[in-house]
This record gives structure tokens, sequence and C-alpha cells, in this order.
């Protein structure tokens, strides 16, 4: 799993006359909770983009006054005319403890009923993985190789190791469904 960094400085007050002023510098007020104490920090608001840009999912690893804490972003709260960020939870992750995240899924190799002029429909981009922090995948891979013109892949057809899937398992990611451009597989045979 990606881990990105962010670094910030512990909060003395925790009012809302503090978070304003906090905004108005350009930082973004942030609580780390999951552990043992709720940590009160703030950073500067271009240190998520990394994290709320990108389609993929990571790790945030927190640096305050020297301690580092293993965390992911579990709410932000957006300015509604500005987008600009107001607040982040961030949960602080055990490695006891396992935890859901949503993961993106990747799409590999050719389809041979897409080759045959079919087309790909793909259902869903992530998937929830509950898993151990140290499980956790970066991406689902699902390989398009053996599927023809009507097949599908569910998700509990897809292979997991060390984490399991908690999307409903009737759940289609991808399908190869028939088009006007559907080539036979055999030419018909000529009439004598």
């Amino acid at each position: 799993m990606k881990t990105v960094s962010m670094s910030g400085s512990p909060r003395a007050n925790v009012g809302k006359k503090d978070a304003k002023a906090l905004r108005k510098a350009g930082l973004v007020p942030c609580v780390i909770y999951g552990g043992k104490e709720q940590i009160h920090f703030s950073t500067p608001e271009n240190s998520f983009k990394p994290i709320v840009f990108s389609p993929d999912a990571c790790f945030i690893e927190v640096e305050l006054s020297g301690q580092k804490y293993l965390t992911i972003l579990q709410d932000i709260q957006y300015h509604k005319v500005s987008d600009s960020i107001l607040h982040a939870d961030l949960f602080e992750l055990s490695d006891d403890k396992p935890i859901t995240l949503p993961i993106p899924v990747v799409y590999k190799g050719s389809s041979p009923g897409v080759l045959k002029g079919g087309k790909l429909v793909k259902s869903i981009r992530k998937v929830k993985v509950n898993a151990l922090p140290k499980n956790m995948p970066q991406t689902l891979t699902i390989d398009l190789s053996a599927l023809e013109i009507g097949d599908m892949i569910k998700v509990g057809t897809i292979e997991t190791n060390n984490f399991t899937i908690v999307d409903n398992p009737n759940m289609t990611v991808c399908a190869v469904k028939t088009t006007r451009n559907v080539v036979a597989d055999a030419p018909a045979e000529e009439k004598k």
C-alpha cells in the first residue's frame, strides 16, 4: 500500500475561532482518532493534494513534533462555494485491527470477446476490502484474457489473498456485451 507523508503542528486551542484563523492562514484543522487519545493538529491545505486528487488508496504518515502516526483519511469537509478543505478526520491504524478501504479495480489483458466486436462494460471502479494494514492491497487486478461475449466477472469470483471483500458477491465488476459489430466464431459454410 502506498504511503503519503504529511507533517503538521499540534493545535493548542480547538475552538471555532482558532479553526477560522488557521483556515485564513491556509492551514487545515485536523484530528487523529482511533488511538489512545484524540490528537488535534493543523497542516497546509496543499499537503492533501496527493491524497484527495488520486484514484489510489493510500496510508498517510503524519509527523507531529517528531512522532509519527500511520493513518487513513476517514472524512473530509469542503467549503460549499470555494471547495477549499475545511476539516479532515484521520483514523490511526493499528497492526492488529483490520480496516475497510475502497480499493481501485485495475484491468489487464485483452478480452477475446472484445476483439470479436463485443463491448467491455466496467460496472464498478472500486471494491471495499477488509484487511489488516500490512495485507491491504494497492489495487485489485482483474484479468480479462478469458472473457468471451456474454461473460462477466462478479465480486465473488475475485481471488483474495489475506483479505476479504465486503461488497455483495453477486455484484458485477465487468462484462462483455454483444454489439452490432460482433464477428461470428466460424465462417458460414457456402451452399453447394
